[in-house]
């Protein structure tokens, strides 16, 4: 695999607009930019008038070549940097972005003998690099079965949720979403925290080696690679990615 080159660049905010009620879905131009591969990040770095400087690493939604780079920042309350990304940049503004960085949460199109099954389990905004990859196995028409496991607080607090309903509409993936607080009225499960057994019976079986990419807080990540291994997936083949306060 071939990586995109990394190093800092000035990004120029080209839209911004409500993705959650805690969250905003930014949309940066940067001219520089080689392009991004599913799964990837990079580092935002925020300058103070009295230069102060503040940098926070984000998960990118977008893949593939390209100088338009996606960004779905959730509010930390007590943050440095999100709740500034949140509340007070506007479409105009210019900030600085090194990347794109990260190789080993990647995801790229296989060959048709490498192909294997592609289990995606996120929490929260932890599915945003998970929802590149959906896209770039969509786009690529990649033939590999791609589920995605997604436990989430309310239907309200779903990213990208039309994006996402339409690539199960089309049966680009399989979705299985775990409200943990409320669930819409015509959801067969009633509101709960993810379990080892509703995980256990939801991805793809251990026996069918999957790759497996996990994404979100990390006590949910830790408890979610623990059901795994208990459920006999090979280490090798959990890939994770954490987050905390921003």
């Amino acid at each position: 695999m071939t990586h995109r080159p990394t190093a800092w660049h000035t990004a120029t905010v080209a839209d911004i607009r409500a993705e959650t009620p805690t969250a905003q879905r930014i949309e940066l131009d940067v001219p520089t930019w080689p392009g991004n591969d599913a799964g990837a990040h990079l580092d935002l770095r925020l300058t103070a008038p009295d230069g102060y400087q503040a940098s926070r690493s984000y998960s990118i939604a977008s893949s593939g070549d390209g100088t338009r780079v996606l960004l779905a920042v959730d509010e930390v309350p007590d943050g440095e940097v999100s709740p500034f990304l949140v509340h007070d940049l506007r479409v105009g503004d210019e900030i600085e972005v090194h990347g794109p960085l990260g190789a080993f949460f990647v995801w790229t199109p296989p060959t048709e003998a490498a192909a294997r099954p592609v289990q995606l389990i996120a929490g929260g905004s932890g599915v945003v690099p998970l929802f590149a990859m959906a896209q770039a196995h969509a786009t690529a028409g990649d033939a590999s079965e791609f589920r995605l496991l997604y436990s989430v607080r309310t239907p309200a607090d779903v990213f990208f949720a039309d994006e996402i309903a339409a690539l199960a509409a089309s049966g680009a993936v399989d979705l299985d979403l775990v409200y943990t607080r409320v669930a819409p009225p015509a959801a067969s499960v009633p509101p709960g925290r993810l379990t080892a057994e509703r995980l256990r019976d939801a991805v793809v079986p251990a026996d069918r080696v999957p790759r497996v990419y996990v994404c979100g807080p990390t006590p949910f990540v830790e408890a979610v690679s623990r059901w795994l291994l208990a459920a006999g997936h090979r280490p090798g083949d959990i890939r994770t990615e954490r987050f905390g306060g921003s």
